[in-house]
């Protein structure tokens, strides 16, 4: 089956309608064995030193494993994937350029994955089809989140993988299903995590350092129970089409959308408190200042490039606030 690599989150439906192989190619770069050398290709090539991480090691994931074929969304993301794409077509592989609107509206929606589906020679009437045959896995992925924050037997780190897989369902819908179904019967029989335990909400795209983010957080006493866009990636809707689903994807739209969510998880996963991450040389940094003007909790706002492991300044950083956290909900008792 032809493999379809992804820039980020995209109507896989259409992608597995056309019968393809979608591949993120974030979560391909970050889980290389070396995801530096894969940057290291990019800078060989050219990109400049002040370029985001994920743009590089998406470049250097598309050379190494020989993706063909890549969607582009260059509407909805970073403005950078506009030239990654006239890059990575000079390099022989087909471009498919995805744009989302500039505003959450159904009609743009709807016009765009019919576009989408025109350029992979499909229609979106089968990609409805499979939005349907996938509905147990979403449930599955929501199901993980509930019991994240809502059963405490799941892990950041665990929620982490399964929701940030969601994006291309780890290559394999059926094994991914099969999988994240075994987790969760796991986690029913599991001890809670302990009620005192400092609840956190990641918000963001997801940490280059993730592996070590959410283990350092709980060996302090704190475990993150809302993964922000991680979430958004598994569609944690109930919606009627296609058109819809990607509407209520809150990442490719303004501030405001995402900020009514993480408003939401906060009252409802009772947040004592946010990290925000943004990537080194992101505009997505600037939505802090909204961010931190709009929410009613302590934020903690921190960085990462080409940094795959928590820095000893960062750790203190996080022991600080995990602190704070701490002192703020006894003097609250």
């Amino acid at each position: 089956m032809k493999r379809i690599g992804i820039t980020t989150t995209v109507p896989v439906e259409v992608v597995l309608a056309a019968g393809a192989v979608p591949i993120d190619l974030n979560n391909l770069f970050i889980s290389d064995p070396d995801p530096a050398s894969l940057i290291t290709i990019a800078e060989k090539a050219g990109f400049p030193l002040n370029t985001c991480a994920w743009i590089k090691g998406i470049y250097g994931a598309t050379l190494k494993y020989g993706i063909a074929n890549v969607i582009c969304v260059t509407g909805g993301d970073c403005s950078n994937t506009l030239m990654l794409m006239e890059v990575l077509r000079h390099k022989g592989v087909r471009t498919i350029p995805f744009a989302y609107p500039p505003i959450p509206d159904c009609n743009q929606v709807t016009t765009a994955i019919d576009r989408l589906a025109t350029d992979l020679g499909v229609t979106r009437q089968a990609a409805e089809q499979v939005r349907k045959e996938l509905l147990p896995t979403r449930k599955l992925t929501a199901e993980l989140d509930r019991f994240t924050w809502a059963e405490n037997r799941i892990s950041g780190k665990e929620n982490h993988f399964w929701l940030v897989s969601a994006s291309d369902f780890n290559s394999d819908v059926g094994a991914f299903t099969d999988q994240l179904g075994a987790v969760i019967q796991k986690a029913a029989i599991r001890d809670p995590y302990p009620a005192d335990e400092i609840r956190l909400g990641l918000i963001g795209v997801p940490p280059v350092y993730a592996s070590q983010l959410y283990p350092f957080l709980e060996g302090y006493g704190g475990r993150v129970v809302y993964n922000e866009v991680q979430r958004q990636f598994a569609m944690p809707y109930d919606v009627a089409d296609l058109g819809e689903q990607y509407t209520r994807y809150t990442y490719p739209y303004a501030t405001e959308q995402r900020i009514e969510d993480i408003k939401t998880a906060t009252t409802q996963r009772n947040l004592d408190g946010i990290i925000h991450y943004v990537q080194s040389f992101c505009h997505r940094a600037i939505g802090d200042i909204l961010i931190r003007f709009e929410l009613g909790v302590p934020i903690l706002t921190i960085e990462g490039n080409m940094d795959f492991g928590l820095s000893q300044h960062l750790k203190t950083r996080l022991e600080a606030f995990l602190d704070m956290l701490s002192l703020k909900r006894t003097a609250t008792r």
